[in-house]
C-alpha cells in the first residue's frame, strides 16, 4: 500500500501492544489509524485467538484483518529468557505498553507495570481485564457477554416480560478499547509535560456504567430499577420504533415543538396536541400504552418511505431501521468514507470500516492491512539490534515465528 507523507494526529507516539481478540487490538488499532505506530506481538503457533475466528477467506481470519489494521505484526514467545533483553529494548523504545492478560500473568512474565516502568519510567501502561486489578472479582476472567450481565444491561434491554438480551455488538469489549484509547492519550500529555508514565487499569465490567446516563438519574433520585423498554426511550415519548405499512421506522419527537410538527404536519392529526392525555413530554411518558397503538395505527395507512419523507420535510427527526448489509449500501456513509478498502496479501482487496473522527488538517489514513502472523518479525527485531543469524536460530528452536 502506498505510504502517505500527510501528517497524523498522533505521530511519533510508540506503542507495543501486548493484547488480543479485541479490547486490547481495538484500541491500538483506533491509535494507529490515527498515527501511532503499533508494533503487534503475537504467541508463535496460533497466534492471537481472533486467528481462529472465522469466517476465512483464502486461510486467513477476517476477523482479525478488521481489527488489526495499520500494525506491524510480530510473532515471540514471551517466556522464553533468550529474548528478555530484546523486550526489554522495545519496552524502552515505547511511549505505551498495553496487555489485556488475566491479572497476575504479567508479573509471571517479569512484565509487570512496576518492572518495566523502573526501565522506562515514561511508560504509560495500561491494563485492561475483566474486572480491573483490585477488588474481590480481579482474579477472575473477564467477557463482553459477562459484563453485560453484571452491569445490568441485558436486563434492560428487549421487550418488557422477555428474555433478557445481550447487545447487538460485542459493546463492553468496544467500549473498554476507547476507554483505554481515551486514557492512554490522556496519560499520554502527562508524560509529555512531565516526563512521567503511569499504570492504567481499565475493567471490562465497570467501563460502561458511566453511560447509564438516564437509568442513574432515576435510580439515584428515587430507587426506580430500569426495566426492559423495547425500542422505547426512557425520559422521551414519542421516541421509539413504529412498524409502518411495510416495515420499522424510528420517530424521534423527543421535544414539544417536535411531537407538535408530527401530529400536525406529518400525521395530520392536529388534534392529538390539545388531547389531556399527551399535553407534556410527562403525559405521554404516562400514557405511553395508549399513545403507541394510536400512532402505529396511523403509519400502517403508508409505508416506512413515505412516511420517512413527510417527517423529512417536516423537520421530524426519522429514519429507517436498516439491517447492516442495508446500513453499508447507504449513500450517506459512503459519502462520508465510512466504507474503505485494502490490499491484503491473502484476502485480496478487502472493504472495512473507515475512520468515524474527521480532522481538517490531520486526518487518520488506513496505511497498511493487518499483518500476516509474524510477517515483521525479522524487521522489527533487526530495528533492535537482533542479528539475522540469531534470528534464524531463534526460529528454528521455535522461539520467533
Amino acid at each position: 500500500m502506498k505510504q502517505s507523507t500527510t501528517a497524523m494526529p498522533l505521530q511519533g507516539i510508540k506503542i507495543l501492544d501486548l493484547s488480543q481478540i479485541m479490547a486490547g487490538p481495538y484500541c491500538t488499532m483506533v491509535l494507529a489509524d490515527l498515527g501511532a505506530e503499533v508494533i503487534k506481538v503475537e504467541k508463535p503457533g496460533a497466534g492471537d485467538d481472533s486467528r481462529e475466528m472465522g469466517p476465512y477467506v483464502n486461510g486467513e481470519s477476517s476477523c482479525f484483518a478488521q481489527i488489526n489494521r495499520n500494525k506491524l505484526g510480530i510473532s515471540l514467545n514471551l517466556k522464553r529468557p533468550e529474548l528478555r533483553d530484546t523486550v526489554l529494548e522495545m519496552v524502552r523504545w515505547a511511549d505505551v505498553l498495553i496487555e489485556n492478560y488475566r491479572v497476575g500473568v504479567t508479573r509471571s512474565l517479569g512484565l509487570d507495570y512496576d518492572t518495566l516502568s523502573a526501565i522506562n519510567p515514561r511508560l504509560v501502561y495500561c491494563s485492561i481485564s475483566g474486572y480491573g486489578q483490585t477488588g474481590p472479582y480481579a482474579g477472575k476472567g473477564g467477557f463482553d457477554l459477562v459484563a453485560q450481565g453484571m452491569s445490568g444491561i441485558m436486563s434492560m434491554t428487549g421487550e418488557p416480560e422477555g428474555r433478557p438480551l445481550k447487545s447487538g455488538i460485542a459493546i463492553y469489549d468496544v467500549g473498554a478499547g476507547l476507554t483505554a484509547a481515551y486514557s492512554i492519550l490522556a496519560a499520554c500529555l502527562h508524560q509529555q509535560r512531565t516526563g512521567e508514565g503511569q499504570h492504567i487499569d481499565i475493567s471490562l465490567a465497570e467501563c460502561g456504567l458511566p453511560w447509564f446516563i438516564w437509568e442513574a438519574a432515576a435510580y439515584f433520585a428515587e430507587g426506580t430499577i430500569p426495566q426492559a423498554t423495547g425500542s422505547r426511550h426512557r425520559v422521551s415519548a414519542p421516541y421509539q420504533a413504529f412498524n409502518t405499512g411495510d416495515g420499522y421506522i424510528i420517530i424521534g419527537a423527543a421535544n414539544q415543538r417536535t411531537w407538535e410538527k408530527l401530529c400536525a404536519d406529518v400525521l395530520k392529526r392536529p388534534e392529538l396536541i390539545t388531547d389531556p392525555r399527551f399535553l407534556t413530554n410527562s403525559d405521554r411518558l404516562a400514557n405511553i400504552a395508549e399513545l403507541e397503538p394510536l400512532l402505529e395505527a396511523e403509519f400502517a395507512q403508508a409505508d416506512a418511505a413515505t412516511w420517512i419523507a413527510r417527517c423529512e420535510q417536516a423537520q421530524v427527526p426519522c429514519g429507517p431501521i436498516n439491517d447492516f448489509g442495508q446500513a453499508m449500501q447507504d449513500p450517506h456513509y459512503a459519502a462520508r468514507g465510512m466504507i474503505q478498502e485494502l490490499d491484503h496479501p491473502r484476502l485480496g482487496r478487502m472493504k472495512t470500516v473507515g475512520i468515524p473522527s474527521k480532522f481538517s488538517r490531520t486526518p487518520g489514513q488506513l496505511r497498511r492491512p493487518a499483518p500476516l502472523h509474524g510477517e515483521h518479525t525479522d524487521e522489527v527485531l533487526a530495528r533492535f539490534g537482533v542479528s539475522p543469524e540469531r534470528i534464524a536460530q531463534w526460529r528454528e528452536q521455535g522461539v520467533v515465528q
